[in-house]
């Protein structure tokens, strides 16, 4: 296996010992490598293909990789830069082989193939969670479920939802009124909660008022959770389900499990009553109410989407804070749209809103709510001259996509300029994915968007931001969202000739 020199990341062996880890380790190949043969075949077929040092026979690069989520963000940050001139680079775990892509041919050759649907074997972990929905199924279930949700966007029925999102959008800045001309204090636990309420209220018609409710158990398991099988994903003697029940992690990944089913199972359960209780009244009989407590249970997959819309929200504000002048001229757009009147947003007002949009998108570049992804193949692919087997797992490392220089110059600098019209014309399709790209691109794309030009707009008309942190402060987690370990910590002033309920 081709050896790169210059990582400095070095494995260090787990508390109980190499022995038992080997054992461990013996278990999981025995139960989950799939032939010998198949093995075989796809270390000959990569063996050119430029991969992390060291590698160990059986248990590759995993004990190389950090645990921690924050420090295991920084190494395949640190990866992908080291393998920048490379079109993609592997990482064995255990007896999985993993290939990051982050350049736009290398990743527009997986997402534009219709072929390459099935999300990798890694997302199995997220099966006890998320069940066998949108974000995890493939194939046939897969499709039935995407034509089952598909009608839930349609533009008018998105612009019904527009009233849900300004009356939540109102009870939150209500909230942030608490803390204008005062000490820094972290907002994304408060947009979090807002998110959730609009989630819950127009995908479920249930207002479960959770913005009442500062110390969420929900949102805390959904941290928790993230960050769990996370781990489990990079730690194959944790892949067998029986063994990981014996660990503490596996103790705790059930408690955190029984919380979140307990909240959508207890939510589901109130509106498919309330939907029994209207078939009743009407005395219809045609079976209509159980088809839609079966739509019900699977959007209840979709809860996850308010975290990825709360990220990206929090991410504008504090970039916004950190880029005075960006922030003046969101604030004049705001004014020339709403010339200071106290009102709801409205669809015209999120077209005109043109500035805030390119904004949201450089802040989705430099922070995507979703900063990787991955899947498996089905058949041998060929990627920049590199041939890939079928079996193999991809990973779109979409952070470093969207930080290739030769597409973005200055990658790290916040430039919302780079979305005009005028600058996007002509940049590669697939250099910029925040909601993936191709047949699994995200179907509540739409819904994201709105949500999040609305809720900035009422905040941003109300106050200034000020961020209280450097980058490096951030302490970045990249989960199954991305999100800063050490909370968004901002200080907000009333902006002059704005008012107060």
């Amino acid at each position: 296996m081709e050896v790169v020199e210059g990582l400095s990341w070095r494995p260090q062996l787990l508390p109980w010992g190499a022995g038992i880890i080997a054992l461990l380790l013996t278990i999981v190949i025995v139960c989950s490598l799939p032939s010998l043969m198949e093995y075989w075949r796809q270390w000959r077929m990569m063996k050119s293909i430029p991969g992390v040092s060291p590698c160990y026979p059986v248990v590759g690069n995993a004990l190389l990789l950090k645990r921690k989520a924050e420090e295991f963000f920084k190494q395949i940050q640190f990866y992908s830069e080291e393998f920048r001139s490379w079109p993609l680079f592997k990482i064995w775990i255990g007896p999985v082989p993993v290939m990051f892509l982050y350049h736009p041919d290398s990743v527009e050759a997986i997402l534009n193939n219709s072929k390459h649907i099935e999300k990798s074997y890694l997302y199995e972990f997220l099966h006890p969670w998320l069940g066998t929905g949108l974000l995890t199924s493939t194939g046939d279930k897969w499709r039935s479920r995407r034509k089952m949700i598909t009608p839930t966007f349609h533009f008018e029925i998105l612009s019904d939802f527009l009233e849900v999102m300004n009356e939540q959008g109102n009870i939150l800045v209500k909230k942030l009124e608490k803390h204008v001309d005062k000490e820094p204090f972290d907002v994304f636990m408060d947009i979090t909660l807002c998110a959730l309420d609009i989630i819950c209220e127009t995908a479920m018609g249930r207002n479960v008022d959770a913005q009442k409710n500062k110390d969420s158990d929900y949102v805390s398991a959904i941290y928790r959770m993230s960050d769990l099988i996370q781990r489990r994903q990079i730690s194959p003697w944790l892949w067998p389900d029986f063994l990981y029940a014996l660990f503490k992690e596996g103790r705790e990944h059930k408690r955190n499990l029984n919380i979140l089913h307990n909240f959508t199972d207890m939510v589901i359960a109130e509106k498919a009553e309330e939907l029994k209780n209207i078939q009743r009244k009407k005395h219809d009989n045609d079976g209509k109410s159980e088809e839609t407590v079966e739509n019900l249970s699977l959007l209840s997959y979709n809860y996850l989407g308010h975290d990825t819309t709360a990220a990206a929200i929090n991410w504008v504000l504090y970039l916004l804070g950190r880029n005075p002048e960006a922030q003046k001229k969101v604030h004049r757009e705001l004014d020339e749209v709403f010339d200071d009147a106290e009102r709801p947003v409205t669809v015209d007002d999120l077209k005109n809103l043109r500035y805030l949009e390119c904004v949201v998108k450089e802040a989705l570049r430099l922070y995507p709510s979703v900063p990787m992804f991955a899947r498996t193949l089905r058949e041998d692919c060929c990627i920049k001259g590199y041939r890939v087997p079928r079996g193999a797992n991809v990973l779109i490392l979409i952070y470093a996509l969207h930080r290739d220089p030769e597409v973005f110059p200055d990658p790290e600098e916040f430039r919302p300029e780079r979305f005009f019209p005028e600058n996007s014309k002509g940049r590669h399709p697939y250099a910029y994915v925040p909601f993936s790209a191709g047949p699994r691109n995200c179907i509540g794309q739409r819904f994201a968007q709105m949500e999040e030009k609305t809720l900035l707009a009422l905040i941003l008309r109300r106050f200034w931001v000020e961020s209280c942190q450097k980058p490096e402060e951030l302490g970045l987690c990249g989960e199954l969202i991305l999100r800063p370990n050490k909370g968004i910590w901002i200080k907000l002033k009333r902006r002059p000739n704005a008012g107060s309920e």
